[in-house]
């Protein structure tokens, strides 16, 4: 007898096709992808997707821990992470901590409330930035019929419920856009698509080494900026339009914020956060601040050298110079000046510095940095070699700054 085994039909090439597509939300966008050059952009092929640099807060070059800010502005942990402050009252600790979501970082910036300010002045705020250059970002097409959109993706907790505002601003154009998000106690990934910012009579970015570009994460704010509607299209600056409907950070000193895997691309899509060697991360973050000796120089004893071997000009100062390992954005200053105890040594023996090491414009460059060191006598040898140092102060150290 005849067994007959009756199946359903298989359109074979449509299987097959399946087969090819791909998956998750990298596949997702992939499948968006208008052209092949944003499917390299998601591959990772021929540029970076992640314009945001250190996102990964895995970079602190000044300090890993800084208390009592709040009344002013400034670079003080985690390289390229500014914190904008304005406030009377509320005072943190920003400090960078190994208490990262698995399988994203290690790391994250911390922001601790040490005083709480409950009574919010209007001009107060606190804002964690990262300025961009404008040069780094002409791929967004900002200002021109074929605009992108961009997505800002980036992981986040708190020790409670709070609802903050991330903010893109051009600061070329005097345009910005913004976003509520909300935080718990948990690590939750944010991912917030901003719309295309097309020809509406603005100009594109500017495309050289100047800031052109904010991203701006809102965690407090006085009436100034949050009197009016959230400006959540692209609009022209309006203050009070920036941070409408936040809550404050400085509400308890019991508050704590952390944030890291920090990402700005090209699209609508929140890929996944673009891994990179911890060498890639530090060399781009030194086009924009270098310390001398680094931290890890300067922990492995109290007599580090400050950058390279000079000879005495003078018999009170000594010139030496630093071939810088990245080019610099600008020429740099020293900020802050040298800090604590340095001396130069000095044909077998070492004199205490007395003012310095400053830079020498006329024999510095972006790439390289000539220092003057003064001593209070006249110790040394015209024409002998020598170099700066840590006078047994493990801290003590020179900073070169062509921050935004």
């Amino acid at each position: 007898m005849a067994v007959v085994v009756t199946k359903p039909e298989i359109n074979v090439r449509s299987e097959l096709a399946d087969l090819r597509k791909p998956t998750g939300i990298a596949g997702e966008a992939m499948l968006r992808a208008e052209t092949p050059q944003e499917q390299f952009q998601l591959i990772g092929a021929g540029g970076n997707r992640n314009m945001i640099i250190n996102g990964a807060m895995n970079v602190a070059q000044r300090a890993t821990s800084v208390a009592a800010i709040g009344a002013n502005t400034g670079y003080f942990t985690l390289d390229r992470w500014r914190l904008a402050c304005a406030d009377t009252a509320g005072r943190l600790t920003a400090s960078q901590t190994a208490d990262g979501p698995n399988g994203i970082s290690a790391n994250c910036l911390k922001l601790d409330c040490t005083t709480a300010d409950t009574s919010i002045a209007a001009g107060e705020v606190l804002i964690i930035q990262q300025l961009l250059e404008g040069q780094n970002l002409q791929r967004i097409g900002k200002g021109v019929a074929g605009a992108k959109q961009i997505t800002v993706s980036f992981y986040a907790k708190a020790n409670a419920a709070f609802t903050f505002v991330c903010q893109l601003a051009d600061t070329d154009n005097g345009r910005n856009i913004s976003k509520l998000f909300n935080v718990t106690t948990d690590w939750v990934r944010q991912e917030l698509t901003f719309a295309a910012d097309v020809d509406d009579g603005s100009s594109p970015l500017d495309d050289n080494n100047a800031t052109s570009f904010e991203l701006n994460l809102w965690l407090h704010a006085g009436a100034n900026y949050t009197g009016g509607t959230l400006a959540t299209s692209w609009a022209n600056n309006v203050s009070n339009q920036y941070a409408g409907g936040i809550d404050s950070f400085y509400s308890s000193d019991a508050n704590n914020f952390f944030i890291t895997g920090v990402q700005m691309e090209v699209g609508p899509i929140a890929t996944e956060f673009e891994q990179e060697q911890i060498s890639t991360t530090l060399a781009k973050c030194q086009r924009y601040f270098q310390r001398y000796p680094s931290s890890d120089q300067a922990d492995s004893g109290a007599y580090a050298g400050i950058g390279g071997y000079g000879f005495a000009v003078t018999t009170t100062a000594l010139d030496s110079s630093i071939q810088l390992p990245v080019t610099m954005r600008l020429e740099p200053t020293m900020s802050p000046a040298a800090s604590g105890d340095l001396r130069v040594t000095h044909e077998n023996t070492a004199t205490a510095i007395t003012a310095g090491p400053v830079i020498v414009d006329i024999y510095s460059s972006v790439s390289q940095v000539t220092l003057r060191s003064t001593v209070g006598s006249e110790a040394l040898t015209v024409g002998a070699g020598g170099q700066p140092q840590q006078n047994n102060d493990n801290d003590a150290h020179i900073s070169l700054d062509a921050e935004l």
